[in-house]
């Protein structure tokens, strides 16, 4: 028999909904305190939301992205983003960088004149060095692109709920909505708390929190509708806790190894994509968590059709309702 490697026993008993008032008040506390400190503290807006100037550098040596940050650091420019540029295109020798400055207090983007600082500085770095385009994002732009992303998050909500809707009842729908809005909520409340730098690669680490919270509720509310069918006299909490109880070793499974990857990329990426990765990682183990606390509990309390075999009663016309 060949060997397989389990993290969870078979036939595992854990009451889930034994703490359920505790646990999903708690989740209710967190996001109601996450809500306050976004009102109070804000969050901590990157160069995409707050405008600011980007500056395309070209060189024939290559580009050395921790000189160029501590040749720009004295220059006290605050948020400063750093990426090298990779294109099959460009020669052997062209080694092409862009570097983004936020906007300075009390402008919309950053003056020529520290431009020219940060050009003289980089030319410290590397002699070879020119700056083929500059270009300034400001203050319309980025409020644009922060409605725009709101938008994005909240379209993304809508999409999974009525594909959940669809997929099984309105009370399912609801529960993974409802479990979504905690998971954004929360994590958004980790980024303000802790002023984690806020960009457009956050709101794409969101969505993909998204879409990998949905899945996990998706393979449990599965599990739960042939279960539905199979016990149809077994009370709903009961079937709720063996529907996650044998998913359970999945969940295990598939949140573990990619949270293996996530905090080796978390220690060792670098400062470029710690805020994507961070999110990330954040929201996989709320997710992960909401699947099971939250979206459930939704569930349990709204109630479900119990005979997934039979057609609901009451979806059908008057004449045929007390049919045998």
């Amino acid at each position: 028999m060949a060997w397989r490697l389990k993290l969870v026993p078979d036939n595992t008993q854990i009451d889930f909904f034994r703490l359920q008032a505790i646990t999903f008040g708690v989740s209710t506390l967190l996001a109601v305190a996450s809500v306050v400190c976004l009102f109070v503290m804000g969050l901590n807006f990157g160069i995409d939301f707050r405008g600011g100037t980007t500056i395309r550098t070209e060189a024939t040596q290559p580009v050395d992205v921790g000189a160029y940050r501590q040749a720009i650091a004295p220059l006290n420019l605050g948020d400063v983003a750093i990426s090298q540029v990779f294109d099959p295109t460009f020669g052997a020798d062209q080694h092409v960088a862009q570097i983004r400055i936020q906007a300075q207090e009390g402008a919309e983007a950053v003056s020529p004149e520290t431009i020219a600082k940060v050009e003289d500085a980089l030319k410290q770095v590397d002699p070879s060095i020119t700056f083929p385009s500059v270009e300034s994002v400001g203050p319309k732009v980025s409020g644009e692109l922060i409605q725009t992303a709101v938008m994005a998050v909240m379209a993304s909500l809508v999409a999974i709920s009525v594909y959940i809707w669809f997929r099984f009842e309105w009370q399912f729908a609801a529960g993974a909505f409802v479990s979504l809005i905690h998971d954004v909520l929360i994590t958004l409340g980790v980024f303000s708390l802790f002023q984690i730098k806020f960009d457009l690669t956050t709101i794409a680490a969101l969505l993909t929190i998204l879409g990998y919270s949905i899945n996990d509720t998706v393979v449990v509310f599965d599990r739960l509708r042939e279960n539905l069918m199979k016990f149809k006299t077994t009370p709903l909490r009961d079937l709720m806790n063996l529907s996650v109880n044998e998913t359970l070793s999945r969940t295990v499974m598939t949140s573990g190894t990619t949270l293996v990857a996530l905090i080796a990329l978390l220690a060792l990426g670098g400062d470029v994509i710690r805020g994507f990765v961070f999110a990330i990682t954040f929201g996989i183990v709320i997710g992960t968590y909401s699947s099971i606390y939250v979206a459930k509990n939704i569930v349990l309390w709204l109630g479900v059709k119990r005979d997934w075999s039979k057609p609901d009663p009451e979806a059908l016309p008057d004449q045929f309702r007390d049919a045998p």
